[in-house]
């Protein structure tokens, strides 16, 4: 998996036990490699919006594909297992285009080239089927959150802080029929840009939300941020770099150049915390005026900002606050944990798509398999 961050892939070695929705999983190893500085570069100068041309893509098609591989392989040494206890991989690719309103949403990374390292079957593309159907193609994982997380007595919101953030509400007691799950807005991406541009490319992010606790949030500019038409936008709903992605902090920039930097990435916190606030409250169940929600689970590499977490923590009280590794799955595995139970689900045909989550007309079977067959 790399998310919409493009800072690398993360891989899991892992073993599945069961079919559908009765599936089980545990993870023996996980191991995060960075995109090395010049391809991730490459990926950032493409994604929408922006003009490309088709070699470009092309030759990032494969260099993508490579780093993939060059993950699966690393994490299998970690785990100390050999390619050929391997049954099947999950890769999500590397989103550089996501325009659901439109039907399109485009992963790269050539599956052919995993499976010609591994040497076994590789469910991709997981995204077009419920494109087809009408669906956004995301999010994707509430199927696997539900397979994770359920509680028979406990509400819960698990809240994804990558690029962008998404959170999957699961009530108590309900089949996956009855999660509900959508984008909430940015995630790290602004901080993440805000952080790049303002250090002139000496940090990539702000580590621990350091830069963050340093500044004051700007009131009238995350009054100007929230109006942004993608947070009025009811569920089914998502987003990428399209709506908040490099144009969105330039066009920021232009108009306030004389902020200081712990005040941008402080507003940048607070746009990231109010938007998964106020739609957990506008968009889920209610009770006592309040979501109905009895603890959050924060995952994705937000949950590594101590600054990020205090502060959801103290927009959502009384309601806890806690990271998915105190739930035993480590919060950086989470995400490629998620698309190796829904290669599974490709390979047993069993449709992971929720509807009511992405608005598409059906349930429907995700994936591509991909499979090198050997010369007769």
């Amino acid at each position: 998996m790399s998310g919409t961050s493009a800072d690398g892939v993360d891989a899991v070695a892992c073993e599945i036990r069961g079919r559908g929705v009765r599936m089980s999983a545990r993870v023996f190893a996980h191991v995060h490699r960075p995109y090395a500085r010049a391809l991730r570069g490459r990926l950032l100068a493409i994604m929408s919006p922006a003009a490309t041309r088709t070699e470009s893509l092309a030759r990032l098609d494969r260099d993508v594909g490579a780093a993939f591989a060059a993950a699966a392989r690393a994490v299998l040494r970690r785990a100390r297992l050999n390619p050929r206890d391997v049954a099947v991989v999950g890769s999500h690719g590397q989103t550089v285009c996501h325009l659901p309103a439109e039907g399109c949403s485009l992963q790269i990374g050539r599956a052919d080239l995993i499976a010609a390292e591994i040497g076994c079957a590789v469910v991709s593309d997981f995204r077009s089927a419920d494109l087809a159907v009408g669906g956004q193609g995301a999010p994707l994982v509430p199927w696997t959150d539900w397979l994770l997380l359920r509680d028979a007595r406990r509400s819960r919101a698990v809240l994804n802080v990558g690029g962008i953030a998404n959170v999957t509400y699961l009530p108590a007691g309900v089949g996956p029929e009855g999660v509900r799950a959508f984008d909430t807005g940015p995630g790290n991406m602004v901080m993440d840009e805000l952080a790049r541009v303002l250090t002139r490319g000496r940090q990539a992010y702000d580590r621990g939300g350091r830069l963050a606790a340093r500044g004051k949030p700007n009131a009238a500019l995350l009054r100007g941020w929230l109006a942004h038409p993608f947070f009025a936008r009811r569920p089914p709903r998502s987003c990428g770099r399209e709506e908040f992605g490099t144009g969105f902090v330039a066009s920021a920039l232009r108009r306030r150049a004389r902020m200081r930097r712990g005040d941008w990435l402080a507003t940048a916190l607070a746009l990231t915390v109010e938007s998964i606030a106020s739609a957990c409250q506008r968009f889920l169940p209610q009770r006592a005026g309040r979501a109905a929600i009895d603890e959050v689970i924060v995952c994705g590499g937000g949950s590594r900002n101590a600054a990020l977490r205090t502060a959801l923590g103290r927009r959502f009280e009384p309601i806890p606050v806690r990271t998915i590794d105190d739930y035993n799955i480590p919060s950086a595995a989470k995400e490629a944990l998620s698309f190796a139970l829904l290669a599974c689900a490709r390979v047993d045909g069993v449709p992971a798509n929720l509807p009511r989550v992405t608005g598409a007309r059906r349930p429907v079977v995700l994936g591509r398999v991909t499979r090198l067959e050997p010369h007769p």
